[in-house]
């Protein structure tokens, strides 16, 4: 296969170690060898996930960050946080009108206590008094929870007429049996202060 030779340098061009408008001309090509394929493909290559000790201690930095800020928003009563079943105003409504009153399921784990402590009493009459009294006063409880829940629906449906969610009476009933310190998302009204 005949080969064309190469095309001569012009007479005019600038040899290497002239200047040219003031610039001087250097050696032509790149100047460096044209490295392998083994040396690019080893310069290419990179873990996909960092796996250092900084980059796994940053990233359980952000999710501790991110949990505590969830946590706060939650406790705080912000809706981007809530969970499905708390979300909406009217959910908010039925917290707010649970939490500014005093309900007999608060005292349900003290009661519970003190018949545990009862029960280590040597004397059968503690013993058993002590369970029925705590079995009444679950049956009081129990009333609480429906006449509340009753309430919170008539309520509900007082300000939002036939727009009313399913389940608000069960939700009330739910939250007025755990103690007020404990119940999440943390009450925001004081007792007695009705919400509107």
């Amino acid at each position: 296969m005949a080969k064309t030779p190469a095309a001569p340098a012009p007479n005019d061009a600038p040899s290497e170690g002239t200047t040219l408008n003031g610039v001087p001309v250097g050696p032509t090509g790149k100047g460096r060898a044209t490295p392998s394929r083994a040396e690019q493909e080893a310069a290419r290559k990179r873990p996909l996930v960092p796996d250092t000790k900084e980059a796994k201690a940053r990233a359980r930095a952000d999710l501790n960050a991110q949990r505590e800020k969830a946590r706060v928003g939650m406790a705080a009563g912000d809706d981007k946080y809530l969970p499905a079943r708390d979300k909406g105003p009217q959910r908010k409504f039925v917290r707010d009108f649970v939490d500014a009153g005093f309900h007999l399921g608060e005292a349900v784990m003290p009661a519970m206590v003190v018949v545990i402590i009862a029960t280590f009493v040597p004397v059968v009459g503690i013993q058993y008094w002590a369970f029925v009294a705590l079995w009444i006063f679950i049956l009081f409880v129990i009333g609480d929870m429906v006449i509340t829940s009753i309430r919170v629906k008539r309520a509900a449906k007082e300000k939002w007429g036939d727009r009313v969610e399913k389940g608000l009476g069960w939700y009330a009933a739910m939250r007025s049996i755990q103690m007020r310190f404990l119940r999440l998302p943390k009450p925001q009204v004081k007792r007695g202060q009705r919400p509107v």
